[in-house]
């Protein structure tokens, strides 16, 4: 309808609802009329059998055709009746009326007692009894216990009546044609009435859109007729109005033009929410100090800035909360750079400075001003509140400096090495730097990777993960699975070295499927172990790469199958920052396995900046509170008081907590204390390889029911 006209909208509005009615009455009406002449052909068959079957006792008895072919060719003579049969208790016809050849589908009659009735495709079929209404009856007999069997015995014969049903079908055809009709000739009534009405409602708006086209090209002396009355009235009065304030106005239009054409030239240049100079007009500034640079041989320095976090606070809060924090921001940039320097706004949450006439050592101090102004912002939103950093490149211009375009790369490139080597820092561009080694470094691990896959030198350790709260009988043994590496030298090399490099290079995928593998390949030789049944649920750690991976979710379920794993042994860890950068995907992917009866945990809980918040959006069965919190808790109140939150919240959610990095008596203490489910750590268990903890399982299962005991009984005490 975008495109029709306000006559053609008024005409469909007033048509629609009375046609709809009129339509609806023809078919309930209709249906009614066409049910009643089917009914009324029904009722005079009823009514012709019920009369005819008295009448037909005496002669029937008295075995008079003359009689009885009386009554069949008079009840013949009415309306719709085809055929008239009156027979005898043995079936033979004792008169027939009408149509004979309905005879053989009328010899057939209904095995009730009373007014029976056939329906046919083009004709109903009546039949009824012919009783007995005296005489006397045999006493020496003994009473059927059928009651059929006993009314048949009064039943002299019967009376059979068709009715044709071809004058019916034509009645309801005319009522339909009728009925047509009649919602036809509505319609079009209704039409003419809407087509007037639409007519009258549009005409003075018609002026009125005449009017406003005038006005459009120029004609400011155009008047609108102000007699339609009501609110067209009023409308024609403001257009009549706004053609004379117009008019008026034309002497100051240039001073309107003048300030507009300023106010363009401004938002051309700058950035709307912020204020600041757009990317546009930065690059024009940064060519003429490049420029400068090159050609009297001036020092200047481009910073590059970009905000940790800020997709925290946008996916928790909304786009409205990242655009208040972006303003925000921008206020507190400006009032550490000098008047003469350029703050601007690049695009999303990175910002450029441009500072005229630096050296290098003035450039680091003023971004290390700016980085610690970030840093100790705290922006709140809605009782909210969140910790933002950045991450500052620092590129030098000089007259080497070769083009914008080159200044701003290295200057992105600068920004992205600070986020790598971990964010909320600053780092100074240099072509030949010790990022590019770390680069080589990480290239080196990629390649160390590919040969550990190639020949089998990944290993499978498993830490053991206590109950605090007194284990009961059937309850099973949790263990975490741990990844390692084993050196070209036989030494055994920390995850955190080379996981780093898997996450960047994309192969954390090849790595989560490799330990699902062999994670499910030892739970099945557990398993054939202990026929009458295990009780060990294995934890295993997945990166975003699975969840991000559309055929994750496919080949874990094959795994589950080839194996015949029970989903009930196998619980899946997801740290909490990745849960929050792919929470669509985390969430699918949860809620799927868990119907299986497979676990979920969040690790490394408390680590985000809203980690309280996504929580309720995550349908895991258990928490993993950070290490950093846990390994301090014994002598920081901070990190005593952010475990204790982190249990409460967990707890009031249903959700079993987890503490890790248990590495002595005093944070077990404190753990006890605070109601804490579970403790990890190497005060637990120190990890082991998968095949030594398989060689003495038992052993180890009687290790850990030890450290159980001693906890409960230090707890008792």
């Amino acid at each position: 309808m975008g495109g029709w006209s306000i006559k053609w909208r008024v005409l469909l509005l007033a048509l629609i609802p009375p046609t709809a009615i009129a339509l609806l009455l023809a078919y309930y009406y209709t249906k009614i009329l066409v049910a009643d002449v089917e009914a009324s052909l029904r009722d005079r068959g009823h009514a012709l059998a019920r009369q005819l079957a008295p009448a037909s006792e005496f002669p029937l008895f008295t075995r008079n055709r003359e009689i009885l072919q009386d009554l069949a060719d008079t009840a013949k003579r009415e309306a719709d009746v085809s055929l008239v049969t009156i027979s005898d208790a043995a079936g033979q016809f004792l008169a027939i009326s009408g149509d004979v050849e309905q005879r053989q589908v009328l010899s057939d009659k209904p095995s009730a007692v009373s007014l029976g009735m056939l329906d046919y495709p083009d004709l109903l079929y009546f039949s009824t009894p012919i009783r007995r209404t005296g005489g006397t009856v045999d006493e020496s007999r003994e009473p059927s216990e059928n009651p059929k069997v006993r009314a048949n015995a009064n039943v002299l014969g019967w009376v059979n009546i068709s009715m044709n049903k071809a004058s019916t079908a034509k009645r309801q055809r005319e009522i339909l044609l009728n009925s047509g009709m009649m919602a036809l000739a509505s319609i079009l009534l209704t039409t003419l009435l809407a087509l007037r009405l639409s007519v009258g409602i549009t005409r003075p708006i018609r002026r009125l859109v005449n009017a406003v086209e005038q006005i459009s090209k120029g004609d400011l002396a155009v008047q609108v007729n102000e007699r339609a009355g009501g609110e067209l009235a009023a409308l024609a009065k403001g257009v009549n109005s706004m053609t004379r304030s117009l008019k008026s106005a034309q002497e100051n239009l240039q001073e309107k033009v003048d300030t507009a054409t300023e106010q363009i030239s401004y938002q051309a240049s700058h950035d709307i929410l912020t204020g600041l100079i757009n990317r546009r007009e930065f690059e024009s500034r940064l060519d003429r100090v490049l420029k400068n640079a090159q050609q009297h041989g001036s020092v200047h320095a481009l910073f590059f800035l970009d905000l940790d976090q800020f997709k925290i606070v946008n996916d928790t809060c909304g786009h409205a909360a990242g655009d208040e924090l972006l303003r925000q921001i921008t206020h507190l940039l400006r009032q550490k750079i000098r008047d003469r320097d350029t703050l601007a706004r690049m695009g999303g949450d990175e910002f450029t400075v441009l500072l005229e006439n630096c050296h290098l050592d003035d450039a680091v101090q003023v971004a290390q001003q700016l980085r610690e102004t970030v840093q100790n912002f705290r922006f709140a939103w809605q009782e909210k509140y969140f910790a933002i950093g950045a991450s500052i490149g620092v590129v030098m211009i000089s007259h080497s400096s070769e083009s914008v375009a080159a200044l701003l790369s290295q200057a992105d490139a600068a920004c992205y090495t600070a986020k790598d080597l971990g964010r909320n820092r600053i780092y100074v561009f240099s072509e030949d730097d010790a990022s590019r080694s770390a680069r080589v470094g990480a290239m080196e691990w990629v390649t160390r990777i590919t040969h550990a896959f190639q020949e089998n030198r990944f290993l499978l350790y498993c830490q053991s993960i206590l109950p605090l709260r007194g284990a009961k009988e059937g309850d099973p043994y949790f263990y975490e699975i741990l990844l390692r590496m084993r050196g070209l030298g036989g030494e055994i090399i920390s995850p955190m070295a080379f996981i780093p490099a898997a996450e960047r290079f994309n192969q954390m995928q090849a790595v989560d499927r490799w330990v699902i593998k062999e994670s499910f390949s030892m739970l099945r030789r557990m398993m054939r172990a202990h026929p009458q049944g295990l009780n060990t649920v294995f934890s295993i750690n997945l990166s975003g790469s699975s969840l991000c991976d559309e055929q994750f979710s496919v080949f874990l379920q094959e795994q589950l199958t080839q194996f015949d794993i029970p989903p009930r042994n196998i619980c899946f860890e997801i740290t909490e920052t990745t849960a929050i950068s792919n929470l669509t995907q985390a969430v699918v992917l949860i809620q799927h396995f868990k119907r299986l009866g497979c676990r979920f945990l969040l690790d490394d809980f408390g680590a985000g900046l809203s980690s309280f918040n996504y929580l309720k959006h995550l349908p895991v069965d258990g928490i993993k509170i950070d290490g950093a919190f846990v390994k301090g808790m014994a002598v920081n109140r901070m990190d005593f008081t952010m475990v204790e939150a982190i249990n409460n919240i967990g707890h009031a959610m249903g959700l079993t907590t987890t503490a890790e990095f248990v590495e002595d008596d005093a944070i077990m203490r404190k753990l006890l204390d605070l109601g804490v489910d579970y403790a990890q750590g190497n005060w637990v268990q120190r990890p082991r390889s998968l095949e030594e903890w398989f060689a003495n399982d038992v052993d180890s299962r009687k290790n850990v029911d030890l450290k159980l005991r001693l906890i409960t009984r230090a707890a008792d005490q």
